[in-house]
């Protein structure tokens, strides 16, 4: 065991330092499902930024400082608060917010999101046929991004109003008919939090041939 530890020492070393700098420093984080879409698709692989929030001990989600708060239409990873599970989505209420959801309207503080109009698009969806849905720019708080509604969706079209606890977050879904987000799993506590998605590193069209969007390459998330 010894000569085998000192001929791969190398390799453990590289090993140790890479778990250090993923778990402390910067990830990257492949996306499977469409919950993000328009913004992030399946088959992207997006940069995580794992310093915008907080500082914490390597292999740990003990915070050693605080460098930076979160805000309002952030895009972050989380771990869920129902079973711990990753997940990416968009920070639309900060703690004390009160948030509602009316006929699809986003309202924070009593304060509705803008829509720019709506145009038609056909989403490929996995394991069916394409499916009609709508898209639009949704601006809230100075900061707009695009979002999307899936057409004939049978759930519920309202929400809330809920407030936001105190050291909790608000997550939303970009795709709203396709997320399971903070409507479901509840707000999400800060401790939870991983870290700040920036852009998309790679992505592969992997509902399709796996053939890659080169397109996609670094591009800048919003």
């Amino acid at each position: 065991m010894r000569h085998w530890l000192r001929a791969h020492r190398g390799f453990l070393v590289f090993l140790l330092c890479l778990g250090v700098f993923r778990t402390a420093v910067a990830d990257w984080n492949p996306v499977p499902t469409g919950s993000m879409r328009p913004t992030i698709l399946e088959g992207d692989v997006v940069f995580v930024n794992r310093l915008a929030y907080d500082l914490k001990l390597p292999l740990s989600d003990l915070v050693v400082a605080r460098l930076g708060e979160p805000r309002r239409g952030d895009i972050v990873t989380f771990r869920s608060p129902r079973d711990g599970t990753r997940l990416i989505k968009r920070l639309v209420a900060l703690p004390g917010d009160v948030v509602a959801i009316d006929d699809g309207v986003l309202s924070v503080n009593g304060e509705p999101a803008r829509y720019d109009t709506l145009h038609a698009v056909v989403e490929a969806q996995a394991g069916g046929g394409p499916r009609a849905a709508l898209r639009a720019e949704e601006a809230l708080d100075g900061r707009s991004h695009a979002v999307q509604f899936l057409a004939g969706w049978p759930g519920p079209r309202r929400f809330g109003p809920v407030v936001v606890p105190a050291g909790h977050y608000f997550m939303l879904g970009d795709n709203r008919h396709d997320s399971e987000d903070s409507r479901f799993i509840g707000p999400v506590a800060r401790p939870l939090l991983i870290g700040r998605a920036e852009r998309t590193l790679v992505s592969a069209d992997i509902l399709g041939h796996w053939l890659p969007r080169w397109e996609r390459t670094a591009a800048p998330l919003r």
